[in-house]
């Protein structure tokens, strides 16, 4: 984060705002049962003053009689302290988890929402284990901070206060010997706060590179198995694990050292108190109740400073995660929605001289233009590289183009709401994505109000009936994280049905059937020849038997449009067309195009 950026602690406050009402109730509970917590020394020093004075106590002087009810009325006041102590200590724990709770969950789903709305270049730039590492662990940090460090801040402070008026009201003249250790442990919290911050900094990252390899190697555990690299992925994880233990172990020897550093100081204000405020007692300037209550007090006041390295550890961790999380919700959105909503779309779309590329990358497209009619089955096919899965992603704006314009219906891409034009496409991709869930969620994911009948009439049209039958619980079986419990063909023809149940005026299917077998292909194909009718419907292919019937086929090549036309037109052509299927019909084994 930049030195001139608001620093955590603010933004976080800034942050939660609409949980002030909370928070403020919490601190006032904190606050409200120190006071109450620090009552007792003052009833010691009242009893010792009681039973050594006993009629010409403070109490007797006050009217509450004889010692017997002296002491009945300290055993009432101490019964009501300690009750009232109980009582705020669990409002205060109450009140400052649910805030913790609170606050992890509005910030959770504030980042994971904004994470949302990023481009597809930010997901390629980082790795899914460390974006989890933000969302979850980074989070939690801060809810170990609020359930406990916040509290702890506050009582210390409150401590100071109180105990440092009682010490100027009984003994002026050796007050400052209690609180003098307290400016230097002040100073030197600071001191050590600017010490700890870059080395949590490093633990956040560290930890985050560790997150990225454990989801990485789950992810791919297959691979890992087939390739016998599980030595390799192992030593891999030793050293990435290393390395976040030996971040901690930085930060934990300068942490560590904060609570015998204090303790030291603290000596020297209780010894100070002890030796001369019993001087004053021995010369009768001090009354031995009251030297009982300061001896208390300066206990009470100072060792709770001690537990400031162990909050001071709890803070800085979650600054640290406060700002990996802030900055991601500071991440801009590179593709903005804009704010027209077409209530009835035809389907025609227009790229006019599109160029785009990706970042750091040569351009991908240049200059290009193309007509996709509405209604009408397109085809684009060209060799790998060449754009056509690109043009999907811009035509979905999960990128957004460089120069030139895209069009649906007249309309530019970029002044219409992203959620409505993407609810207006229906994406059937290579690389299907099935979620850990059953077979009827699979189908109706983005149709949440379907039927059980619509979506068994969708599985029919993508011919997926037969095989559901089949599964030992039908619609209702589990298909395994990304549908691992399937093969291929299966989860693509699921996939289709899930396209189907969404009924949009805009199919795109981008190398539908590029994983699966012949029979499976001829499936596919049947499924998609109903589904495409009066249908706009962009087919990106490898295997060009699947599209040979398009309305109209482009070439592209380099980010171009070198060819267009029916299929029978561009085998006439004997161009890079016409190559291309000689190849895969095996008529030629190469080609030069």
């Amino acid at each position: 984060m930049a030195s001139s950026s608001p620093p955590a602690l603010l933004r976080l406050l800034t942050y939660c705002r609409a949980d002030w009402g909370l928070m403020t109730r919490a601190a006032l509970c904190s606050v409200l049962n120190k006071l109450f917590d620090l009552a007792p020394p003052a009833l010691i020093g009242l009893a010792v003053d009681v039973v050594v004075n006993q009629d010409n106590s403070t109490l007797g002087r006050l009217g509450f009689g004889a010692v017997p009810n002296q002491l009945a009325a300290l055993v009432l006041l101490s019964v009501v302290i300690w009750g009232l102590e109980s009582v705020f200590e669990y409002a205060y724990e109450w009140y400052w988890r649910n805030l913790a709770q609170n606050i992890q969950h509005h910030l959770r789903l504030d980042a994971y929402d904004h994470l949302q709305g990023l481009e597809l270049s930010y997901f390629e730039e980082r790795s899914t284990g460390g974006l989890l590492s933000i969302l979850n662990d980074d989070v939690n940090q801060l809810e170990r901070f609020l359930d406990g460090g916040a509290n702890e801040i506050l009582q210390v402070l409150t401590t100071v206060v109180i105990i440092g008026g009682a010490f100027f009201a009984l003994t002026p003249g050796i007050a400052w010997m209690a609180l003098l250790p307290i400016p230097f442990i002040l100073v030197g919290s600071v001191a050590f706060q600017a010490l700890l911050a870059p080395r949590y900094a490093q633990v956040r990252e560290r930890v985050s590179l560790l997150n990225s390899r454990l989801a990485n190697n789950l992810s791919g555990i297959l691979t890992i198995k087939s390739f016998v690299t599980e030595a390799e992925e192992l030593e891999r994880l030793r050293q990435d694990s290393q390395a976040y233990r030996a971040s901690n172990q930085k930060a934990i020897a300068l942490s560590a050292a904060f609570v015998p550093l204090i303790r030291i100081v603290i000596l020297a204000g209780f010894t100070a108190i002890l030796y001369f405020g019993g001087l004053d007692t021995v010369a009768g300037k001090l009354a031995v109740g009251s030297y009982s209550t300061l001896v208390f007090l300066t206990q009470r006041l100072l060792w709770p400073l001690t537990g400031l390295g162990k909050t001071l550890d709890l803070y800085q961790r979650a600054m640290a995660s406060t700002r990996r999380v802030m900055g991601l919700l500071d991440t801009p959105v590179a593709a903005p929605t804009g704010s027209q909503i077409l209530r009835k779309v035809k389907g025609e779309i227009i790229f006019k001289d599109v160029c785009f590329s990706y970042p750091n990358r040569t351009p991908v497209l240049t200059n290009l233009s193309l007509t996709i009619p509405a209604g009408k089955t397109t085809a684009i096919v060209g060799s790998t590289g060449s754009g056509k899965s690109t043009l999907v992603k811009l035509l979905l704006r999960l990128y957004e183009i460089q120069s030139g314009a895209i069009l649906l219906d007249d309309q530019d891409l970029r002044d219409l709401n992203l959620a409505a034009l993407r609810r207006q496409i229906g994406l059937v991709s290579q690389d299907v994505f099935l979620f850990h869930g059953t077979v009827r969620e699979n189908i109706a994911y983005g149709s949440p109000g379907a039927t059980l009948a619509e979506i068994e009439q969708a599985a029919q049209i993508a011919e997926a009936q037969d095989f559901i039958d089949q599964l030992p619980q039908g619609y209702d079986t589990i298909v395994g994280e990304r549908g691992q419990k399937l093969s291929g063909g299966q989860r693509q023809r699921l996939a289709i049905a899930r396209a189907i149940l969404k009924n949009p005026p805009i199919l795109i299917l981008d190398e539908a059937t590029s994983a699966v077998d012949n029979e499976t292909e001829a499936a596919i194909v049947r499924s998609l020849e109903k589904i495409t009718q009066n249908r706009t419907t962009i087919a990106i292919a490898h295997r060009l038997s699947t599209i040979r019937n398009a309305d109209q086929i482009y070439v592209l090549e380099r980010g171009q449009i070198v060819e267009a036309g029916t299929h029978e037109a561009l085998l006439a052509l004997e161009g890079v067309y016409q190559a291309l299927w000689q190849v895969q019909t095996g008529r030629r084994w190469s080609f030069k195009g």
